[in-house]
């Protein structure tokens, strides 16, 4: 006679690699029978086998009239970084990129939004141009880059002269499809935000909450005056931020190897200090940063000189991270 333990007893000799997603199935009167599966973690194609699985062998024992299978996720728990500016101009898009790959390389499943709406650069910094992303049951595939940083942009959805002349919600409406996107594994998402204090900030403090912000500026006056006003954003809705990255901080003259300063020195570890904030790090004006970054090979992805700031910024999120975590 079909009972419940019997049927239990079938999947776990018959499909021994699932132990742990199948619950013990439910036997109603009329031999029908629920079960429960847990597809944590598995793609499509990994749910459809286990499910076909399942119905193959309950389906296969004598008294079993119908099959009925529920599938069930624990939600992952995915961190955003919102990286943002006050102004346009200060590299806040390279060092998305770089922050991604760098996080990467350090052991996290990083991924990488391009939420700049308006101006989006991420495809070109990441040799993704012309790449598309595909579309499962209206959620987007991010693109796999070959830095192994999944990403997606709205640069990759239209044509790269195409202007955006949108109002507020429909670029907020942009912005949710690229973070709802079906990130599957990645637990660490960097969002290169566009600069200022706009709708699409709003929208990704009110809807998507990030665990934190990561403020980019360089060392001019003007520019941290602006980068204070996207921190006031953050703190007023309860975004900690995560530091202040001073960027193009000092220039080393290729030929001669004398470093000035053209916007100053030391600004943005000084309003940290101001404001009660962590410095994360400087990043130089260096013309090879420039060139690899227009060429689509992100410095971080290297081992040179010019991947190390990268590298030390991304050593101190991560500590920044975890002790917000303890």
């Amino acid at each position: 006679m079909t009972d419940t333990p019997s049927l239990a007893a079938a999947l776990a000799a018959q499909l021994p690699h699932a132990e742990g997603r199948i619950a013990p199935p439910r036997l109603a009167a009329d031999g029908t029978v629920s079960v429960i599966l847990d597809v944590t973690g598995l793609d499509e194609m990994g749910r459809g086998i286990l499910e076909n699985d399942v119905r193959r062998v309950l389906g296969g024992i004598e008294g079993v009239r119908e099959v009925r299978v529920v599938q069930t996720a624990e939600k992952h728990e995915r961190r955003l970084i919102a990286v943002g500016s006050g102004k346009g101009g200060v590299g806040k898009s390279t060092l998305s990129a770089n922050l991604a790959i760098a996080l990467k390389r350090l052991g996290l499943k990083a991924g990488l939004v391009d939420a700049d709406i308006y101006g989006p650069s991420q495809p070109r910094l990441m040799a993704a141009e012309g790449e598309r992303p595909t579309a499962e049951s209206k959620q987007l595939n991010p693109i796999e880059t070959k830095w192994g940083v999944p990403m997606l942009s709205m640069g990759q959805l239209v044509g790269p002269d195409k202007a955006l002349a949108w109002r507020g919600p429909m670029a907020s409406g942009a912005l949710g499809q690229l973070v709802d996107a079906r990130w599957g594994e990645t637990d660490t998402l960097v969002v290169d935000l566009p600069p200022g204090t706009g709708d699409v900030q709003l929208s990704m403090i009110q809807k998507h909450r990030p665990t934190g912000a990561v403020i980019v500026s360089t060392p001019q006056d003007l520019a941290l005056i602006d980068a204070t006003r996207a921190i006031d954003l953050f703190n007023t809705a309860g975004i900690p931020i995560l530091g202040l990255v001073e960027n193009m901080s000092g220039y080393a003259c290729p030929h001669c190897g004398e470093v000035s300063d053209p916007f100053g020195q030391g600004g943005a570890e000084a309003a940290a200090e101001r404001l009660g904030i962590p410095f994360l790090g400087r990043v130089p004006l260096d013309i090879a940063i420039r060139l690899a970054s227009d060429a689509g090979e992100p410095p971080a992805a290297g081992d040179g000189d010019t991947a190390a700031p990268f590298l030390r910024i991304a050593e101190q999120l991560v500590e920044a991270l975890n002790k917000r975590q303890r």
